[in-house]
């Protein structure tokens, strides 16, 4: 839902609040991880899939640069955490 919020600006209520501040789904994969990371001080460990770092992803049953309101339509197959799958759809 956070995704799909960010690029439409939509809630689960159907309102749009901030229409004028949507995101590309680059912008938001990139605020979601690696800006997230950086906010929790946790770069060096966290925020993208580079050799030293967690290895802890969701794969996603479709590519999320798809119809902006179809975002929410998106399953998890997969997720790994620490390197091992944790949850395998």
């Amino acid at each position: 839902m956070s995704l799909q919020g960010m690029v439409t600006r939509t809630g689960w209520n159907g309102e749009t609040w901030g229409a004028n501040q949507a995101v590309s789904v680059d912008e938001a994969l990139t605020i979601l991880t690696l800006n997230g990371a950086y906010a929790s001080y946790e770069e060096d460990t966290k925020g993208s899939i580079s050799a030293g770092k967690l290895a802890d992803y969701v794969v996603l049953s479709d590519d999320p640069h798809l119809a902006p309101d179809k975002i929410l339509d998106l399953e998890i197959v997969r997720t790994v955490v620490g390197g091992e799958a944790m949850f395998e759809r």
